[in-house]
């Protein structure tokens, strides 16, 4: 199974928090949050991860340098912003395998990655999202399924008693998201998932895993005291 994390984030609301860091290296109990990450896919049978990095990447570079890991880990350096979707891009061009996993470098969202795989495998996703049951938010949009689980449309942030979110986890089929022919720099959610969401090519996989999305302080203050139990 290869990875990729999206790793080149500012962290512009954590900033007064962390500095001028990108997100996935914020210390959480001491530990970068990236590290977490690692061993979490590390746990999940991941046998390569790819980073995509942009903002400071050689910060994070050092810090993988002074690290024994259980698997190889390579990574790519965005020259300019190129958007979470010509991240994810950039960094597919260097997968081995048609299937892989993507996540988000600033959070956390800790689904059964082989179930997640072989969900994503029997339907012919094109894209497969993990979703997670929210309630009482307006953080985060809402993903529409039916039935058979295919993504029928996505909602703008608002107020919402209960709904399910993109959990920032999926697994991409390659060769089919390169047949898009997309542009060098373009936002993953907005111009793929958005754009060829009609096409109904897209799967949800409903998980009840561990959540954190750590982009707002008083997540990334949580992110602190749930860890020492989930990482004693």
């Amino acid at each position: 199974m290869e990875s990729i994390i999206l790793a080149g984030g500012l962290g512009t609301r954590l900033q007064g928090v962390i500095g001028a860091y990108p997100k996935c290296m914020a210390p959480v109990n001491g530990r970068p949050f990236l590290s977490y990450l690692l061993e979490y896919l590390s746990a999940q049978g991941c046998s390569r991860t790819i980073l995509s990095l942009g903002f400071k990447h050689e910060v994070v570079i050092e810090w993988l340098q002074t690290q024994t890991l259980s698997f190889p880990v390579d990574f790519v350096i965005e020259t300019e912003p190129l958007g979470t979707g010509g991240g994810i891009q950039l960094a597919m061009c260097e997968a081995k395998t048609n299937n892989v996993a993507v996540l988000n470098g600033d959070t956390m969202f800790m689904v059964d990655m082989k179930e997640l795989m072989q969900f994503h495998i029997v339907n012919h996703s094109a894209t497969t999202l993990a979703l997670k049951q929210m309630h009482n938010f307006d953080r985060y949009g809402v993903v529409n399924t039916d039935t058979t689980n295919h993504v029928t449309s996505f909602e703008e942030k608002q107020q919402r008693d209960t709904g399910l979110i993109n959990g920032g986890v999926y697994v991409i089929n390659k060769e089919q998201f390169f047949g898009k022919q997309l542009p060098k720099q373009f936002s993953f959610e907005k111009h793929y998932l958005e754009a060829f969401v009609t096409e109904q090519q897209f799967y949800g996989y409903n998980s009840e895993a561990y959540f954190i999305d750590i982009g707002i302080p008083v997540d990334y203050t949580q992110a602190q005291e749930d860890f020492k139990s989930i990482f004693p």
